[in-house]
């Protein structure tokens, strides 16, 4: 599959063009403005045309490889789906999702694909972004599909639901179908993160791996405005301290031979995950570097789509383009 290409916007640590890459598609343009998210895309690919910049700035007409593409792809920050979410219409995450939609008229791909929060797909909080995002793509000849995927679907050790929007012009459009999961069996986070928590000698590894027997939560990378690299808000946490994880930092390093194991004993007994493992979690290959300090990187990886999903998302695309 080749000869497909996109734009990608808020592309961060790559997740999602890394998985139409895989797809067969080619980037015309990824944009982000984010120092670190920039610098990790060109550490992975320096052929990438990456341009460090806000969306809401964006000016396709600057920038002519990126009109007329298949694809313009938004894996967007994700809207704040807790109880703080009532203002996330008036919010700088929902002035981002118009914006993708908008940008559809400027750039003219063929299939536009934003991917969210669950709620962004079936939630009446919602619903006044999916009526004007109807309207808009409707006057652009687009028709569109709202879907959730779970990335634990696709292979990701992740409870992971995406809110999907997937639009394409009304000639293509009948011969798209959401993806169908690629796997029967949820890879757990035991099975995940197994081989690494023995690389240093850590006796308890594989006893911890068969009590982590299910998927790991939902990984939120955190606002740059607050708080450090912690795996979540206090529920989150809990679900981690049931797997046997310190969820209040992350650690430095995987656990060596002399560390000592004791759930019982609270989290101090526990293990912390390092931001390595979480990129695992996140279904990063081993070799996609994360650039800069700890806290940044994790965010990165919080904040990403699974290139798996992407991967998988792609190829539904494609195959509608193709007909």
């Amino acid at each position: 599959m080749s000869g497909l290409t996109f734009v990608d916007v808020c592309s961060g640590a790559g997740g999602l063009a890394l998985g139409l890459e895989r797809a067969g598609f080619e980037p015309r343009l990824l944009l982000d403005e984010d120092d670190d998210a920039c610098r990790t895309l060109r550490a992975n690919r320096p052929h990438w045309n990456v341009l460090q910049a806000d969306l809401l700035d964006f000016d396709p007409s600057e920038h002519p490889e990126s009109r007329d593409v298949d694809l313009l792809s938004a894996g967007l920050p994700r809207v704040k789906s807790n109880a703080t979410a009532a203002r996330a219409e008036s919010g700088s995450e929902e002035r981002l999702l118009k914006a993708a939609v908008y940008l559809a008229h400027a750039i003219g791909p063929r299939a536009l694909l934003v991917e969210n929060v669950p709620t962004l797909a079936h939630s009446d909080r919602f619903r006044g972004f999916r009526e004007f995002a109807r309207a808009e793509l409707e006057h652009l000849g687009y028709e569109f599909s709202w879907f959730v995927l779970n990335a634990a679907d696709f292979g990701v050790p992740q409870d992971r639901k995406q809110g999907v929007l997937v639009a394409i012009k009304r000639h293509w459009f009948p011969s798209f179908q959401p993806p169908s999961p690629t796997v029967t069996h949820h890879v757990s986070v035991g099975e995940a993160l197994v081989e690494s928590m023995r690389s240093r000698g850590w006796k308890d590894a594989d006893q911890w791996a068969a009590q982590a027997s299910v998927v790991a939560p939902t990984l939120v990378g955190g606002s740059k405005n607050r708080g450090g690299a912690d795996l979540g808000l206090a529920g989150t946490k809990r679900k981690w301290e049931r797997l046997g994880v310190n969820a209040h930092s992350l650690g430095n390093e995987i656990p060596g031979s002399g560390f000592e194991w004791a759930p019982e004993l609270g989290r101090d007994g526990m293990v912390r995950l390092t931001v390595d493992q979480t990129a695992v979690l996140q279904s990063f290959p081993e070799d996609w570097r994360i650039t800069g300090r700890k806290t940044a990187r994790y965010r990165q990886i919080g904040h990403a789509s699974p290139p798996p999903v992407g991967e998988a998302l792609g190829r539904a695309i494609a195959r509608a383009l193709r007909y």
